[in-house]
């Protein structure tokens, strides 16, 4: 699927080697012990032969999701993947901590999680703000933080374009 030169793309980003990841949890709630977000996304990412140069929990609060942003974009990691505090609820504040900083948006991704949720969760799914973009060349990817949410995040959009997206923003 896709075109020539995605196709080519795709081919080229592989070539480039394992891609660091940043794995961020926004939570009220979860500890270390409890996030099986990680848990998932860090199997994932190995079996993938990629690796997880950081992760972070940190609390649903704008400063603490700018600042763990600043801080994970002056790493190696190429792409952050934050999950949780996506929603309407007062408490969400990741997409508006995130769309604030973020210098290029992928409308794609959020408009394409949505109608994969949609298939899942039926009506509900518009209540989900997932978005992605680009912040001082790393791919940011934000998802709501139910388990089904990133798992239907990773496995049918990030995975299949993740050498894609680290390589675009770099080359």
């Amino acid at each position: 699927m896709g075109s020539d030169s995605s196709s080519q793309h795709r081919s080229i980003a592989a070539q480039q080697g394992p891609v660091a990841l940043a794995i961020v949890t926004v939570s009220d709630t979860r500890t270390p012990d409890t996030d099986v977000n990680a848990v998932y996304l860090r199997q994932q990412i190995d079996q993938a032969g990629h690796r997880v140069a950081a992760y972070r929990l940190i609390k649903d609060e704008a400063d603490q999701v700018e600042g763990v942003l600043d801080e994970l974009a002056a790493t190696e990691a190429r792409i952050i993947l934050f999950n949780g505090g996506t929603g309407i609820a007062p408490r969400d504040r990741t997409f508006d901590a995130l769309s604030r900083k973020l210098e290029k948006t992928l409308p794609g991704f959020g408009e394409l999680f949505r109608m994969l949720s949609y298939e899942q969760v039926g009506a509900a799914a518009m209540l989900s703000r997932a978005t992605a973009g680009v912040y001082h060349n790393k791919v940011i990817i934000s998802t709501p933080g139910s388990p089904d949410a990133v798992r239907l995040a990773w496995e049918k959009l990030i995975a299949p374009e993740l050498e894609h997206l680290a390589w675009e923003v770099i080359r």
